[in-house]
């Protein structure tokens, strides 16, 4: 997982100064021959683009630095944690639903990717194996029984025997 999240942010990273170093100074270049750049909408767009992408950047470079902080093995194997799959029984529902735990820039509810910031992210977080947990959503309060967990040292094949 940390691998596939590490690759998206790259991609974007690369998209996102190609968009910097080749279409933007084009875009600057062509509003400036428009004219008086007071009034100018064009060049305006163009520099708060920019603005934008270069904060992004900062900001995705900033998570790839996190993300090669993390080391597995000195995640818990027996509590959720950020990576982390689980398959909950929805107490008010009584119903089973499946999450991964993600960063925010990471959501696919399709997918069942939840934010680790999120109400039900922040109540499992911690959580074990047979733990019922409760969040505030925005519907009310609900509880959530872990069922099921694949910690992120799980899926990599870490071995908590080694840690010992």
């Amino acid at each position: 997982m940390l691998d596939e999240i590490r690759e998206k942010i790259e991609a974007e990273i690369e998209r996102l100064i190609h968009e910097l170093q080749r279409e933007l100074p084009d875009r600057i270049r062509r509003a400036v021959e428009l004219g008086d750049l007071r009034e100018n909408a064009e060049y305006k767009s163009a520099l708060e683009r920019q603005q934008f992408v270069q904060a992004r950047i900062g900001h995705l470079q900033s998570r790839v630095a996190e993300i090669n902080k993390i080391n597995v093995r000195d995640m818990p194997f027996d509590r959720v944690g950020f990576g982390s799959r689980v398959k909950v029984l929805d107490g008010h529902m009584k119903e089973e639903r499946e999450f991964t735990l993600v960063t925010g820039d990471f959501i696919d509810l399709d997918k069942g990717h939840i934010s680790i910031e999120s109400p039900i992210g922040r109540a499992l977080m911690g959580a074990r194996v047979d733990e019922e947990v409760a969040a505030e959503l925005p519907v009310g309060p609900r509880t959530f029984r872990v069922l099921e967990l694949v910690t992120l040292p799980q899926q990599v094949g870490a071995d908590p025997e080694a840690l010992e």
